[in-house]
């Protein structure tokens, strides 16, 4: 449990590269996640090379850790292999579809996170990426995906050359329900938002953005109903493309 209490999210790494032996040997052994059917419904793209990291850089917003990262992995959820296989065993695929994307990206981010654990015990560092949907077309183009093969999680991953703070997390009782969902309450808010408000950094970040609350930079600033609604319809355009929808 040490490592897991102590992660941390690394965007800078030292210029040490990553030994192939070792990234696949944890790429193997992470397959032993669970997964709907036997089926592994995923595949990871790894990503070396500087110029193929200076093409998926404008996708994740020029992060400078995608292309300072000795490696960059981008997960996806494949049906493609699925199809392909059943196609070949005359059977008939019915997975152009939005269950079927569901599933491959439930067993990819399973697959993402088990990953993400095995990295940890070997001392990696590792920087997920939550831009890779947001423009998953650019991704999509860069890395050559097939229809019915999204991208949906990517990680910068290198030897940490920094250890950053802790981030703040919430507390047990503000996110476990017993027996039934138990709605929450302005009191509820106030007790378990009190800790992640009352840091000096939060408090910095709502005076930097002028706003009067952290909720407000959240929603104003950093997540915006426009930006959502924009990256909405880019990722069900990108879906649509890949044949997971009509």
């Amino acid at each position: 449990m040490k490592n897991l209490l102590t992660r941390r999210s690394i965007r800078k790494y030292a210029n040490r590269p990553v030994d192939n032996s070792l990234l696949d040997r944890l790429l193997e052994h992470a397959a032993r996640t669970q997964t709907m059917g036997n089926l592994q419904l995923y595949s990871v793209v790894v990503t070396r090379s500087q110029e193929m990291k200076q093409r998926l850089a404008p996708a994740h917003f020029n992060q400078p850790m995608v292309t300072q990262a000795p490696v960059v992995l981008t997960i996806c959820a494949d049906f493609n292999r699925t199809t392909q296989w059943a196609l070949n065993r005359k059977a008939q695929p019915g997975y152009d579809n939005m269950l079927s994307f569901m599933n491959a990206s439930i067993d990819a981010l399973l697959y993402t996170q088990t990953l993400c654990n095995l990295m940890d015990e070997e001392g990696l560092g590792y920087c997920y990426l939550g831009t890779t949907v947001y423009m998953p077309q650019t991704i999509i183009d860069v890395l050559e995906l097939p229809r019915l093969v999204m991208p949906v999680a990517t990680l910068t991953v290198g030897w940490p050359d920094e250890s950053p703070s802790l981030s703040d997390r919430l507390p047990f009782d503000s996110f476990v329900h017993k027996e039934t969902y138990h709605d929450y309450t302005a009191a509820d808010i106030d007790k378990f938002y009190a800790y992640k408000e009352s840091l000096q950094e939060n408090k910095q970040f709502v005076l930097e953005n002028q706003k009067e609350t952290l909720a407000q930079v959240f929603t104003d600033v950093r997540y915006t109903r426009k930006d959502n609604e924009v990256l909405s319809a880019t990722l069900i355009d990108t879906l649509r493309r890949q044949g997971f929808l009509e």
